[in-house]
């Protein structure tokens, strides 16, 4: 299956909005291309854009058997840059998710499940994927819950929105759109800068915060046309 069978065809719905279907059934190279893609032409469009991705399900077999490490690398740097998006991404899915397509659902700002949605943890071998995975689910749920996560087979739905894991649950198709609009306010760089900041908190100590925070603010207050006060 070519990458140019899996990106999605219908016009955007909105300006500024890019979006692209991931299917399970691509080998990783694949949906590495389609995500870089993808990253490429959110950062190249409107600067209040954005990225939806939709996840098409399939089995629960986990990662690809013939892989290579420097493979797994090229994808995780492709996901990385989901995070670091100058863009607000977004992420559908219903369904088994796992593998690959388990790490775009978990990198996105805001994350749409399916009723029927099965988020699987373990790969083929019946241990978790020891992957960026593992590093997402500690950073955003914390070490304790993240280690419960990782005795269960699967998380369904309801389980995964009431992580934290998906911010919510619809089987509407057109919910996406009506969530772009709810979201405007924060679609724009300014926005990445706000994730960025929160996406190291975890690991940076208050000195080392303080100076991106300040400089952030700055850029506030000075959009609001008010100076900077000294002390």
């Amino acid at each position: 299956m070519s990458a140019q069978t899996l990106e999605n065809t219908v016009p955007d719905l909105a300006s500024g909005t890019v979006v692209v279907e991931l299917d399970a059934s691509a080998s990783l190279a694949e949906l590495t291309e389609l995500v870089n893609g993808a990253c490429d032409r959110a950062e190249d469009g409107s600067e209040h854009g954005a990225l939806i991705l939709r996840l098409t399900t399939g089995t629960d077999g986990g990662w690809p058997a013939d892989l290579a490490v420097h493979q797994v690398n090229r994808w995780e740097r492709a996901v990385r840059r989901i995070e670091r998006l100058g863009a607000l991404t977004m992420t559908v899915a219903d369904g088994t998710l796992t593998g690959p397509l388990a790490d775009v659902f978990l990198a996105a700002d805001h994350r749409i499940a399916g009723p029927d949605l099965r988020l699987v943890l373990r790969d083929r071998d019946g241990l978790p994927w020891p992957g960026m995975t593992l590093y997402r689910l500690a950073h955003q749920l914390g070490v304790a819950r993240a280690r419960r996560l990782l005795l269960v087979a699967s998380v369904n739905a309801s389980e995964a929105h009431a992580a934290g894991l998906a911010d919510e649950i619809t089987g509407d198709p057109d919910r996406p759109w009506a969530a772009l609009t709810e979201l405007a306010p924060v679609r724009g760089p300014e926005f990445a800068v706000r994730r960025r900041l929160l996406l190291e908190a975890a690991t940076t100590t208050f000195e080392e915060a303080i100076g991106p925070h300040l400089a952030a603010c700055d850029r506030a207050i000075r959009r609001r046309g008010q100076a900077f006060p000294e002390d």
